[in-house]
């Protein structure tokens, strides 16, 4: 069977702002039936609020308004192994909280939100224009980092409680404005037994099909602003 260079138009990740523009169509095509604003929305609810960054590394899914967290098995495994002991061994034997008193905080363990993404990269190219008639070289290179600096430093302030960087994507040829909110009071809710969780030895998800529970479960605590 022959297989059109279109069918591989779509693959690989998509940024969120572009969805509309680029994905909206094909996506509805293939039977999608959220829109554009219902996956990412910076001014609303959408399903991007509910993606999180797990740990650092890991991916990760809000299924409650009380902040519970989904992720892979492997992913809590550090955490897992950190909080277990000889006497209470978790990674080896599992761990459910019964209630939340019973929750267990994983020190160091985070869990970062994205709040926006913004495409920057004319609004700089305007500036280091306008510089350029006046400067150049590494003086010219200097002032661009700094706008740079006050960019990211403008966007903080905005955002109370949030980080903010710039990434490059498409190899350097455009620059998008990050906002981030990061949790670092999160607490290990449940985990199966390592006997479950990395069943058939394959630690990573890389291989299909899997017959295995590759889950843990945790919870984000905030303060009564929710931050």
């Amino acid at each position: 069977m022959a297989i059109g260079l279109s069918a591989w138009a779509d693959e690989g990740m998509w940024l969120l702002p572009l969805i509309q523009k680029l994905n909206a169509k094909s996506m509805k095509e293939a039977g999608l039936k959220l829109s554009p604003k219902d996956i990412y929305n910076t001014n609303g609810s959408s399903l991007k609020d509910a993606i999180v960054q797990f740990g650092g590394g890991c991916t990760g899914e809000v299924i409650s308004g009380m902040g519970l967290v989904v992720t892979n098995h492997h992913c809590g495994y550090s955490s897992i192994q950190r909080l277990s002991s000889d006497e209470h061994n978790y990674l080896r034997d599992g761990f459910w909280a019964k209630n939340i008193r019973e929750e267990i905080p994983a020190p160091g363990l985070s869990v970062t939100f994205l709040v926006s993404m913004r495409d920057v990269t004319e609004e700089l190219a305007k500036k280091e224009k306008k510089l350029a008639k006046k400067n150049f070289g590494t003086e010219l290179q200097a002032l661009m980092e700094k706008e740079k600096e006050d960019l990211v430093e403008s966007a903080k302030k905005a955002n109370p409680h949030c980080d903010a960087e710039l990434q490059t994507f498409y190899d350097g040829n455009v620059l998008y404005l990050m906002v981030y909110k990061t949790y670092r009071d999160v607490r290990l809710v449940g985990t199966p037994p390592a006997s479950m969780g990395k069943f058939g030895g394959e630690t990573d998800n890389w291989i299909w099909p899997r017959h295995t529970c590759d889950f843990s479960m945790f919870r984000i605590y905030t303060d009564p602003d929710g931050n």
